[in-house]
């Protein structure tokens, strides 16, 4: 029984009289034996040889659930060319599969990934206008927004009217339902727009995603 070298493998055989070719830095890395002072790191599992109980539960697909000698263990997963890995060590006995552990790594490491990406948190960019906001301007910041909102998060578009300029609500209300129109395809607008102190709001969530 040995450890796996390389992604899709199985066992090397032992080196040694009746050893075990032990890995580098105590886990299973992929550049082998790093020397005797390189420094130890733990492997995420213990597995193989380094399962060192008696006995083990052996569950899974591919194997008789039950309790093993562990011995017996090994051996059943030198035969399938796989690896003997304890998935929960604090019950008595241990309880084990027999795997492919660098393909179980892997998917592990695939998933916390997908875990992690579905995981965060949307934010909320703000973008500003003014009553008289030019085309070109409009444009520039539509085209912001349109990136925001695909990145996922949500956009508060408001238009800030400052001394007289408040008498110019009906057209901050316009640009921000233009704003909206600009924004259709990749987002949804929220509210109508609204008074907030001498701020007219409008806020939009990616499409896809329901208003919370």
């Amino acid at each position: 029984m040995a450890v796996p070298q390389k992604p899709g493998g199985g066992f090397s055989r032992p080196s040694g009289p009746g050893g075990f070719k032990k890995p580098g830095g105590g886990g299973f890395n992929k550049g082998g034996y790093r020397g005797r002072f390189a420094p130890r790191k733990e492997a995420e599992h213990r597995i193989n040889h380094f399962i060192r109980v008696p006995q083990v539960r052996l569950v899974g697909d591919n194997v008789e659930p039950g309790i093993f000698d562990t011995q017996t263990a090994l051996k059943m997963a030198e035969e399938m060319e796989l690896d003997l890995v304890e998935i929960s060590p604090t019950v008595d006995p241990p309880v084990c599969k027999i795997i492919d552990y660098n393909k179980f790594l892997y998917d592990k490491k695939r998933k916390e990934k997908e875990m992690k990406a579905k995981s965060k948190v949307s934010e909320v960019k703000e973008i500003r206008f003014t009553p008289n906001t030019d085309d070109h301007d409009f444009d520039f910041k539509a085209k912001h927004a349109i990136e925001f909102l695909k990145d996922g998060n949500k956009v508060k578009a408001y238009v800030q009217f400052k001394g007289r300029a408040i008498q110019f609500q009906d057209r901050g209300q316009l640009l921000l339902l233009k704003f909206a129109e600009r924004l259709s395809e990749v987002g949804i607008l929220e509210n109508m727009p609204k008074m907030e102190g001498r701020r007219m709001l409008a806020m939009f969530a990616p499409k896809g995603k329901k208003k919370s």
